[in-house]
Parts: C-alpha cells; structure tokens; sequence
C-alpha cells in the first residue's frame, strides 16, 4: 500500500478550486486500487495535507497521470503558494481499536 501526501499552502480558494478539488475526488475514487483520503491542516493552520492512500503503484500511478488531474496541476499557482508531496510505502499501521480507520490494523492479520 502507498500514501500520496499533497502539503500545500493555500492561497487564494475560489469556486474553481472548489470544483477541481470535487472532480480529483471522483477521479481518486474511479481507480481500482484507491483505498481512501484523508485532509488535515497543520496547527498552525497554514498547511493542508490531503493524503490518498492506494493499493499499489500503478493506481497511484493512474491518478497522478490522468489528464483532468494534470490539468489541475498545471493551474496550481492559482491557488496554492508551494506545495510538497511525500510518497510512502505502508509497512504498518496499529492502534488500540477504538479509532476507525480504513487501513486496517496489521498486527490483527498475524495474531490470527
């Protein structure tokens, strides 16, 4: 499993911001291999992170190439001031249960 994290620096958010941000949503969820998204904002709140989460290469490799996806990237000094993006191989994920999660937690499939 892999997680793409999109951080970036938000500047100026208008309607189509908005409608781009929808359309790579239903493009993420149109992958087979797409496993879910999460979006957090630093504490300082200044930085977003909107983290999706796939099965394997190939469909993080079918999102970041689809041509409505690279037609927003070509846009982003639109809306964003920079941006930094951080791919990860998933070797783990735990809790104690009491959070639920779409990963599921890894210490469960070998206590079995």
């Amino acid at each position: 499993m892999y997680i793409a994290a999109f951080i970036y620096k938000p500047s100026q958010i208008d309607q189509e911001f908005n409608r781009l941000s929808t359309i790579i949503g239903e493009i993420a969820h149109s992958i087979p291999g797409f496993i879910g998204a999460e979006s957090w904002r630093s504490m300082d709140g200044l930085l977003v992170n909107a983290s999706y989460y796939w099965r394997d290469q190939e469909s993080l490799r079918a999102f970041a190439t689809h041509p409505q996806h690279l037609d927003a990237k070509r846009q982003y000094r639109k809306w964003y001031e920079g941006y930094h993006v951080v791919v990860s191989k998933v070797e783990r994920a735990y809790g104690d249960g009491s959070i639920k999660h779409f990963i599921q937690d890894s210490r469960q499939h070998h206590e079995n």
